[in-house]
């Protein structure tokens, strides 16, 4: 059975209704990326952060897959299909992937500002006082800038595997997941998903210039005969 290994970004989730962080002026939800994504942010003023994070946790119980999702999902009858996101969420999950790697965390989980392994599934607001069993605050299970990314090697090694290559809402121009495409076999055939995408199809390469709806409709008549 072919491996496909599919890397999404927030375009995959965009069409659910999750907003992308990151607005046209650089801002996150109003916030400078500084004050809510990074460890000094957390350090300076932690209820901010645990705020801006309540939120987005509030709102993924509001939303739901979309169709992009639900075809990933169900590609895995005709092959092993293997999912490296960026994104955050659990629509993924929820529309029946079975295979998914966070690159940059999980929403619905939190880990102890001691231990990084100590996780915990987390559904409600996070505020401060919550703490781990050693008594450390908790904090949202999210790679903040600055952070290392802990299932980068991993998601390098999957991509090592891959026979197929799909690349669905993400620019791929942030690093290290940027990177993750070099590791495919040579020639590997890839498919670029993306409304606005800053390539040309060539080679093994084919662009699809489209919303991950449309653009994975197209795919499955592409790849299921």
């Amino acid at each position: 059975m072919q491996h496909i290994v599919v890397l999404t970004g927030a375009g995959m989730s965009a069409e659910s209704g999750v907003k992308t962080f990151r607005d046209a002026n650089g801002l996150w939800e109003g916030h400078d990326v500084m004050e809510v994504a990074t460890p000094e942010g957390f350090a300076k003023n932690p209820e901010l952060v645990l705020d801006f994070y309540n939120q987005r946790r509030q709102q993924l119980f509001e939303v739901e897959p979309n169709q992009a999702h639900k075809d990933l999902a169900k590609l895995e009858e005709h092959f092993k299909v293997t999912v490296v996101t960026q994104n955050i969420d659990d629509l993924h999950e929820r529309a029946g992937s079975t295979n998914v790697i966070h690159l940059h965390g999980e929403l619905l989980k939190v880990r102890s500002t001691f231990d990084a392994n100590d996780i915990l599934d987390w559904k409600t607001d996070l505020v401060l006082g919550d703490v781990c069993k050693k008594g450390y605050q908790l904090r949202p299970h999210v790679v903040w800038f600055g952070e290392d990314v802990p299932m980068i090697t991993k998601a390098m090694e999957i991509c090592e595997t891959a026979d197929i290559l799909l690349i669905i809402g993400t620019s791929m121009q942030v690093y290290p997941a940027a990177g993750l495409i070099h590791y495919t076999p040579a020639n590997t055939p890839t498919y670029f998903i993306d409304p606005k995408p800053n390539i040309e199809s060539k080679a093994n390469l084919t662009v699809i210039a489209e919303t991950a709806t449309v653009g994975m409709k197209q795919l499955i008549e592409k790849l299921i005969i």
